[in-house]
């Protein structure tokens, strides 16, 4: 078994905050109607993507009836439509829908992943959550060695970057969240780039627009390609 399924593994069997199991674990018993058919996944999410990523996405947290229900990051809510459909568009990803974990979907020069790996209520990990779950990002870090942009996906996404940065010795001047905002960082680290997160209620509100997330990615994809 490689050292990524090892981490996938690990991730997967997670028990150690009580208020999360017990609330992807209900989540998952009582279910939501339209998916009443489903076998919910109600565990840990583990990243997804290409090994090999230039790009690596930082999410927020699993949705209760998207990832917690599907076991794949960013599928199956709206959230991942619109994430998956602006990858697609700048050649991060094969199609342009994330519907399951068995639906084809493959990501070239993308990983995503999320601070958070279940599902929290009312979408809000606590401090101590985060906390718990941080070593799970740094590991993906080490072993995904090609990142040259780190695109976070909200507020406390960006904010957890940092502190995985700060947890690795480096130390930097906090950055404001400010979306479309490019923070170059001395080499080899990556640039960190800001972004509203895709949420139903940003998309919803127009907060977060699809020619905003489009920009965002086609710069991205500008940077790598040049």
């Amino acid at each position: 078994m490689s050292s990524r399924e090892n981490l996938h593994q690990e991730i997967v069997s997670c028990r150690r905050c009580p208020r999360l199991v017990d609330w992807r674990e209900q989540v998952a018993r009582e279910k939501r109607r339209a998916f009443m058919t489903w076998d919910y996944w109600g565990k840990p999410v583990p990243g997804f993507g290409d090994s090999r990523a230039r790009l690596l996405i930082i999410g927020l947290a699993p949705g209760a009836h998207g990832s917690n229900r599907t076991g794949r990051m960013f599928t199956g809510d709206s959230s991942g439509d619109t994430l998956t459909r602006a990858m697609w568009k700048t050649g991060f990803a094969n199609q342009p829908e994330s519907v399951s974990r068995d639906d084809g979907l493959q990501f070239k020069d993308a990983y995503l992943t999320a601070v958070a790996r279940c599902a929290p209520p009312n979408n809000r990990p606590v401090p101590e959550e985060l906390t718990n779950c941080r070593q799970y990002l740094l590991d993906e870090i080490a072993l995904l060695d090609r990142v040259e942009v780190v695109l976070a996906l909200g507020h406390l996404a960006f904010q957890e970057y940092q502190k995985t940065l700060a947890s690795r010795g480096y130390r930097a001047p906090r950055l404001k969240f400010s979306h479309g905002e490019w923070s170059p960082f001395p080499q080899p680290l990556p640039s960190l780039v800001a972004c509203y997160h895709p949420s139903r209620q940003n998309t919803q509100t127009g907060r977060l627009t699809v020619d905003m997330l489009d920009a965002v990615f086609h710069k991205i994809r500008t940077e790598l390609n040049g």
